[in-house]
């Protein structure tokens, strides 16, 4: 069922460091109500005086019904409008917009599901996993970054989790790598039905091309840059493969941002793929 987005003016409740992120919680009610794991928020920044236009996505952390309903999200200092957002302050308030694009969906009966997450893309799992540990499903994390300050949630899935594997590609924190090279270990040993998995472009498609070898199905959220968050100004559009076997360029914000990993064709992703639908005759490929 489609959930209806809300556009609020949310308080800041707390904003604190995690390791090298920021986690802001805010007063959100209406966002909370709607939420689904999967779902993702968009934020201006810089103020009402800012040139900023375009919003932030966020995939959201974690809601709460407590203090009337919080949202949080979780961050990385990137650029001018995170910059903004990070020295926000308790009692600031904020312009959201969510709940946007489409949840992870959930399986009927219980089921064995690793959990696959880099870098803050980590964040969005946990709701997911208590979901689905409320469904009597098994958990099991595979969580990786390029280095141990940068592993997000290690603690919390050590806590929920059967088993929690952890990567880093310097070896400071876990087994030397990344969560792909382990994948497909833990699969083995958890005998999983489905992976799920958020981060990096090139770290879903290596999580999908472990799953599709082991035959089984992975549900992935990907992170395309997004400019309005709706579906409007088409900055996120990707190949896609439909359940008619025909590729269309799709916005990862309204038909995502959950795919099933084997559908999303990453080695074409930034071009227009010569037999995706409506493709320009000559310019197949071209960015």
């Amino acid at each position: 069922m489609a959930v209806t987005p809300v556009q609020v003016t949310g308080t800041v409740l707390t904003i604190r460091r995690v390791d090298a992120y920021h986690a802001l919680t805010v007063v959100a009610p209406a966002v909370a109500d709607r939420f689904r794991p999967g779902h993702f928020v968009t934020v201006s920044t810089g103020g009402p005086a800012t040139a900023t236009l375009t919003r932030r996505a966020f995939a959201v952390h974690d809601v709460k019904p407590d203090y009337g309903g919080t949202v949080e999200f979780v961050f990385t200092v990137r650029g001018a409008g995170t910059s903004w957002l990070a020295a926000r302050r308790a009692r600031d308030t904020l312009d959201l917009v969510g709940p946007l694009g489409r949840p992870f969906p959930l399986p009927r009966d219980p089921c064995r599901c690793v959990l696959v997450g880099s870098e803050y893309g980590s964040a969005s799992l946990f709701a997911l996993a208590d979901v689905l540990q409320g469904r009597g499903c098994r958990i099991d994390f595979v969580l990786g970054a390029a280095s141990a300050d940068r592993v997000f949630g290690a603690l919390r899935a050590r806590r929920i989790g059967e088993t929690t594997t952890l990567t880093t590609e310097d070896g400071s924190l876990g087994m030397r790598g990344q969560v792909a090279d382990v994948l497909a270990g833990v699969i083995a040993d958890t005998r999983a039905d489905v992976v799920y998995a958020c981060g990096p472009r090139d770290m879903l498609r290596a999580v999908t091309a472990v799953a599709i070898e082991l035959d089984i199905p992975a549900q992935v959220s990907v992170e395309e840059a997004m400019a309005c968050g709706t579906g409007l100004c088409m900055t996120c559009v990707l190949p896609v493969i439909g359940d008619d076997g025909v590729t269309r360029m799709v916005r990862a914000c309204a038909e995502g941002p959950v795919f099933r990993g084997e559908r999303v064709r990453f080695e074409d992703v930034g071009t227009i793929p010569f037999d995706a639908l409506g493709a320009p005759r000559g310019l197949g490929g071209m960015g």
